[in-house]
């Protein structure tokens, strides 16, 4: 039964890249509200992706979803092997008979990523490991995960991107490779949004601001509890915002039984914020995007962005 704090009670829920950050957050908070979650990616408590961190697991993300008050499941699954997500949807579809919400979080591209140089000056290999990590994981997820969703009107995609269509467009993300891997979310989701139309689907891009990431905390040698120290260093840092923002997007965009009004669109945290009413882990309401843009003609206070 749902209830007003557990609208997605008996939704049942893939995150495909739920191993940490922004995946995780989303993970948990799609959990808060009562949904089923399945959790996907390669780290484990076994076995270690090439990111190389083996301080965020899925199964302790699928924990983290039990105890928010939902049901998290723990499926390893490299989103470069069609089999193995083919294997994964056939459980879902095994386990549960339907899927209501995907959410393509897939990324983990990060030491990748080189800024100040030129295409041709950038490692070749790297930069077409971003586009798999980032755009053929997306894709494959979508192909295999989507003809579940449509079994039942009402599904929602959620593409998980770095920088809002509006931005992205006139900006260029300093490396090629990058700012491809960014935007084909973007395109995915209006492309996606086109295709579920006539089956009642929704299909939206979402972007966090300035994520504070387990990744992103650790290069700035701070924690979640005293992330403010690095703005002594970094003012900025001050508009940026923890992976529970996002969460709580997705999660109340999934509950929304008018999100259709949202489909093919670009989205950020902060926007959804202002619509749905939710705040950030510390009761703020950061707007990092709004931030960026101001600060291109001026010199706007941190504090007017949170």
């Amino acid at each position: 039964m749902t209830t007003a704090t557990t609208p997605l009670r008996g939704r049942i829920c893939l995150v495909a890249g739920a191993t940490r950050g922004a995946g995780r957050a989303i993970a948990v908070q799609l959990g808060a509200a009562g949904a089923t979650v399945y959790v996907t990616g390669r780290t484990t408590r076994e076995r270690l992706s090439e990111v190389g961190r083996a301080t965020e697991t899925i199964e302790e993300t699928a924990e983290l979803v039990t105890a928010a008050g939902g049901e998290g499941i723990a499926v390893p699954t490299d989103h470069l092997e069609p089999d193995q997500v083919r294997a994964l949807v056939e459980r879902i579809d095994r386990e549960q008979g339907r899927l209501d919400v995907l959410v393509n979080d897939v990324w983990g591209g990060e030491h990748l990523v080189t800024f100040g140089k030129k295409t041709w000056e950038n490692d070749l290999d790297g930069g077409l490991r971003m586009l798999e990590l980032g755009v053929k994981t997306h894709a494959i997820t979508s192909h295999l995960a989507v003809p579940l969703l449509i079994r039942n009107p009402g599904g929602l995609v959620v593409e998980v991107t770095d920088g809002t269509a509006a931005y992205n467009s006139t900006h260029f993300r300093e490396n090629l490779y990058y700012d491809l891997t960014k935007n084909a979310p973007i395109r995915m989701a209006f492309g996606l949004a086109k295709e579920l139309e006539e089956f009642g689907g929704t299909a939206v891009v979402v972007t966090p601001g300035w994520l504070r990431s387990e990744q992103m905390l650790a290069a700035f040698g701070v924690t979640e509890e005293n992330w403010r120290d690095a703005t002594e260093r970094i003012p900025d840092f001050g508009v940026s915002e923890s992976p529970v923002y996002v969460g709580r997007a997705v999660a109340a965009l999934a509950a929304d039984p008018d999100r259709h009004r949202w489909t093919g669109r670009s989205l950020s945290s902060a926007q959804l914020a202002g619509e749905y009413g939710f705040t950030d882990a510390d009761g703020s309401r950061p707007d990092a995007w709004g931030f960026i843009v101001a600060s291109e003609t001026g010199k706007p206070d941190v504090a007017d962005y949170r």
